[in-house]
């Protein structure tokens, strides 16, 4: 079934915590007495871990920690699948093993920290009603499937998750969302004197290339620089054959980006690794490239969008055209489409502007659609510069097949927008504010953590 959930977002966690007795020791703590010494704690290394360790029981934390009991509440493998389903339902590729093994260790991450915001807002008295629950659930449903309730419960069933597992994870967000509203919001700041000085420093930069870029970043060390170069480059083979970035970002990305599935907003390259920045001066709006290896491991980049800062956009112009095309008849050999494109191409250069289009058109077999309001953005990239630069009563060069018909698109008229407003004071302290409750609510998460008791089985 072709249609794309609506998920709410989740938080991407790095969790650390052994339960009791679950480090198993086998060998000989013999077997360990050439190892490095602790080094003195450095900035690099704040923990003083030596360089050379020795493991002391199973290396492989995915074949012992498949759930999880959370203060005594328990996450089972039917949570973790059904999980799993709902984040892949939108994806039409198949996963390999071990792609849906990181998969299901990330969406046991994810679960934790949901049953822990669940749990703390239940003990603070502010968990979300059912009923909320419920009208939330209702309104994603309708977003996918209009007023057939029972529609969303049946596709969840078709992909092997459930109506349970969905608004689990609804329950999850209120939960955070109430949190945040008690414990965190009140508790920032932002002074009209420090919008002031964002403010003028936008209007200092107006005219100014941004670029919004996706990301996903792949951490890597010297030991395992190869391997997560190659897990990298399989992930853009997927994505060239359709997977979806948002997707793979929320799932594997390491940067912060993941929760919004690796957009990082519109951004000036000065702010970017050389690498990356490197790399965005010669990008095309929706090209994919990576894995690009930068400081602390590699980056897959999608260019999303480009701006000037401050600026109209040439492609918010509202155009109108008139499409002039000819189509072939089944069977029609190259030849034949040859002669008749060609004689489409004299008649098209004869015609003499936008009044004569119709009449004229008619004369060499052509057809005409006119639509007095269409935005440049929405025409294919391949053609919005073409039609930009043309003036009234003008033609595109003709494009297209002997399959999908032959066309041109000729400019009629054309409003350009105007430069739009930057954001106002208040608009920048809000836009701070929101910033500064994101790092306060990851720090907020982190305590969350390590005030908990996780046991994984």
């Amino acid at each position: 079934m072709g249609m794309t959930l609506v998920i709410l977002k989740t938080f991407k966690i790095c969790t650390l915590a052994l339960a009791a007795g679950s480090l198993a020791v086998t060998p000989s703590l013999a077997a360990a007495q050439n190892a490095s010494p602790a080094a003195a704690p450095t900035a690099a290394n704040p923990l003083g871990i030596p360089q050379n360790v020795t493991i002391l029981g199973n290396n492989n934390p995915n074949e012992r920690s498949a759930t999880a009991i959370v203060n005594g509440q328990v996450i089972t493998g039917t949570d973790i699948e059904q999980r799993v389903a709902l984040v892949t339902s939108a994806s039409q590729n198949e996963l390999t093993d071990a792609d849906r093994q990181r998969l299901r260790m990330q969406v046991l991450r994810n679960l934790i920290d949901e049953t822990l915001q669940i749990q703390a807002a239940v003990e603070q008295e502010i968990a979300p009603p059912q009923g909320e629950i419920d009208q939330t659930y209702a309104r994603v449903a309708s977003q996918n499937f209009g007023t057939d309730l029972a529609a969303m419960g049946k596709y969840l069933a078709s992909v092997g998750s459930s109506t349970a597992s969905l608004k689990r994870q609804i329950q999850g967000e209120l939960s955070w969302n109430n949190l945040l509203r008690r414990n965190v919001r009140p508790f920032v700041n932002v002074s009209e004197e420090e919008a002031k000085e964002v403010f003028e420093k936008r209007e200092a930069d107006r005219g100014t290339e941004e670029y919004r870029i996706g990301e996903i970043y792949l951490s890597a060390t010297a030991e395992n620089r190869a391997a997560v170069a190659q897990n990298g480059q399989r992930i853009v083979e997927q994505l060239q054959q359709g997977g979806s970035f948002v997707a793979y970002a929320r799932q594997f990305s390491e940067s912060s980006t993941a929760s919004v599935g690796g957009d990082l907003g519109f951004v000036r390259l000065n702010t970017l690794p050389a690498q990356m920045a490197d790399a965005a001066r010669q990008m095309q709006t929706g090209q994919l490239v990576g894995p690009i290896e930068i400081p602390g491991g590699f980056v897959i980049m999608y260019l999303i969008d480009k701006k000037q800062v401050a600026m109209a956009d040439p492609r918010d112009a509202v155009l109108s055209l008139k499409q002039v095309s000819i189509s072939f008849p089944a069977g029609t050999t190259e030849a034949a489409a040859s002669s008749q494109v060609e004689a489409f191409t004299t008649g098209v250069a004869a015609l003499r502007g936008c009044g004569d289009a119709d009449t004229a058109a008619a004369a060499f077999g052509a057809s005409v659609v006119t639509n007095d309001e269409i935005r440049a953005r929405s025409l294919p990239e391949q053609l919005q510069q073409l039609v930009l630069s043309l003036q009234v009563g003008q033609t595109t060069p003709p494009f297209g097949s002997i399959e999908e018909g032959v066309r041109v698109l000729m400019l009629c008229g054309r409003d350009d927008p105007q430069a739009a407003a930057g954001p106002s004071i208040e608009q920048i302290m809000a836009e701070i504010e929101e910033e500064r409750v994101g790092k306060r609510a990851q720090r907020y998460l982190r305590d969350l953590r390590n005030d908990a008791y996780i046991e994984y089985n």
